[in-house]
């Protein structure tokens, strides 16, 4: 809950305007011909935006930063040019500012956090105001300090709280996921970041010495916020809401931090509650569901029954901080509902077919794995492991499991990890099937026509080895027959998958072949396809009009080409 503090964010902008405004303010005070030339406040005013400009401009000129800068620079003029607006005009004159400048702001979460949260406490705090009664002020100095400082942590606290709960639909709208300590560690971290982290990191450019300081209060904060994140249920995570019940807990949020009569604020529960528990849709007894992933150059599925969720491989890696597990499927399977894995199949262990299974396995339960790889691989300690062999199957909700491949004699005379991927056909009460193939060569396809022909013909096929040359063989693809085939590569892939000639195989057999680098994610949801390109398509994305199908009219029988989204 405090990644805003984590960047250059507006409250650190916006506190080097208010000190530098201070500052300039203080100084201009001291001569009379500069007050005679120019008012002090308005002098303090543009000083202070004159120095915040240079300290986004120091710190790299980021969104935040420039969404901030454009903020202060519009009440900066207003107040110059003698205009007392309502503050939700000037608000939104500075969201028109930016995104003049700024056109692709709106589709950035941070646009409408830093604004949502900009009004509700400008809003609560005008309400609040005006109800409120002045009391008078203490005899004492030492009196008048209690109440400066009791009226400040009232400040803080009653902010925090109208940020928490007047964001938390956004968070949940943008992120699926809401800190519920979030609350708690702010009100320590946004004083300790803003007025002693910050301010000594910078000092520290002058004084080193103030680094050692600064490192000392880090490292308490993060001490802190450990602690804090071992909490039980420290993150609250929900399933993707319809745009209705988003719409929905926004008004509800806004309508809840308003210093109102509580019997017009208590209609804010009832609108946010399909927010908080929205109803996640799971397909019919004796049916599936298939997500082919768009990860890159690797392999991702997702088969979802009425109760349980296959995920048959994990993506590549694609650097030693990031891979598709944790930038591709963790926030999928959150969107979608999912709260642990019933069987991770893990085909063999090229890295972009496993290389996100750690992250998979750190932030999602999984109960079984079903793999190709050696029982010492770090990948299968401490999880409960079965290999992958020809001959096993099983049964959820009415749907066949499978597994037509490798033997045990293939394990052992294995001599490169494709020889052995792990070949998976699932098949529904009404005959429909997907044959999940991995990095199958020629060899592996001939040794399954001469063991299981009967069992190959599948309604969609995930093409072997990405579309490579090595594989789908004329003679495998007429034993299969698909209506469909499924092609997860990469954009421009090094590799050339899929090689033209391969496409050119399906093709020539009238079917219809998808790739996730044109298509995006293939997604097949009762009883329709789609392609995540088609559906949520943007005015960007350009489109071969030889290319494109529109994937919404696509269904069982017919399959989805795809659209070139450069």
């Amino acid at each position: 809950g405090i990644a805003h503090l984590m960047s250059i964010s507006g409250l650190h902008v916006t506190m080097f305007a208010w000190v530098a405004g201070a500052a300039m303010g203080w100084a201009w005070r001291r001569s009379t011909r500069l007050m005679l030339m120019v008012p002090a406040p308005m002098a303090a005013r543009w000083g202070g935006l004159l120095v915040a400009t240079g300290y986004a401009l120091l710190a790299g000129w980021g969104v935040p930063a420039e969404r901030t800068l454009l903020m202060l620079a519009c009440g900066v003029l207003l107040r110059t040019i003698g205009a007392r607006w309502p503050f939700i005009l000037v608000l939104m004159l500075a969201a028109v500012v930016v995104t003049v400048f700024d056109p692709w702001a709106l589709l950035q979460p941070g646009f409408w956090l830093s604004f949502a949260a900009v009004g509700l406490l400008l809003a609560s705090e005008e309400a609040a105001n005006s109800a409120e009664t002045p009391a008078p002020p203490p005899e004492h100095s030492w009196g008048r300090a209690a109440a400066w400082l009791r009226g400040t942590a009232q400040g803080h606290v009653r902010s925090q709280v109208v940020a928490t709960l007047g964001l938390a639909p956004l968070s949940l709208v943008f992120f699926q996921q809401l800190s519920l300590i979030g609350f708690v560690a702010n009100l320590v971290a946004i004083p300790l970041v803003t007025l002693l982290i910050t301010p000594l990191a910078l000092l520290g450019t002058l004084v080193p010495w103030l680094w050692d300081a600064a490192g000392w209060a880090v490292q308490a904060l993060v001490w802190g916020l450990t602690w804090l994140a071992s909490w039980p249920m420290a993150v609250w995570t929900v399933p993707a809401a319809p745009l209705w019940a988003q719409c929905c807990g926004l008004a509800g949020a806004a309508l809840g931090v308003m210093p109102w009569p509580w019997r017009i604020r208590l209609a804010a529960v009832p609108l946010v509650l399909p927010l908080l528990w929205p109803v996640v849709q799971r397909p019919a007894e004796g049916t599936f569901d298939v997500v082919v992933a768009d990860i890159g150059q690797g392999t991702a599925v997702l088969v979802r029954t009425r109760a349980h969720l296959l995920v048959y491989d994990a993506g590549p890696q694609y650097s030693r901080e990031s891979d598709a597990g944790q930038r591709v499927l963790v926030p999928l399977l959150r969107s979608r509902g999912e709260h642990h894995i019933d069987a991770l199949v893990l085909s063999h262990r090229d890295i972009d077919h496993v290389g996100g299974a750690l992250s998979l396995q750190t932030a999602v339960p999984v109960r079984h794995t079903h793999s190709s790889l050696a029982e010492d691989h770090p990948l299968l300690r401490g999880q409960a492991h079965t290999r992958c062999d020809d001959g096993q199957h099983w049964q959820w909700d009415g749907v066949h499991f499978e597994v037509l491949h490798p033997t045990p004699d293939e394990h052992a005379a294995a001599t490169k990890p494709n020889a052995v991927s792990c070949v998976l056909k699932v098949t529904d009460a009404q005959g429909r099937s997907l044959l999940l193939t991995g990095d199958i060569e020629a060899a592996q396809e001939a040794a399954l026509l001469q063991r299981h022909a009967a069992e190959l013909p599948s309604t969609w096929l995930l093409a072997p080895h990405h579309g490579s040359r090595t594989s789908s063989t004329a003679a495998f693809l007429d034993a299969v027959h698909p209506q469909l085939a499924l092609v997860q590569a990469g954009y421009r892939s090094r590799f050339g998958h899929p090689a033209p000639d391969v496409v050119a195989r399906y093709e020539a057999r009238g079917i219809t072949v998808v790739r996730t680098d044109r298509c995006g994610a293939w997604m097949w949801h009762d009883g329709a396809a789609r392609c995540t390109r088609e559906v949520q398509r943007r005015y960007w994305h350009w489109k071969e009009a030889s290319e494109g199908v529109n994937a919404g009219a696509n269904v069982a029988n017919q399959g989805v080409r795809g659209v070139d989204q450069r």
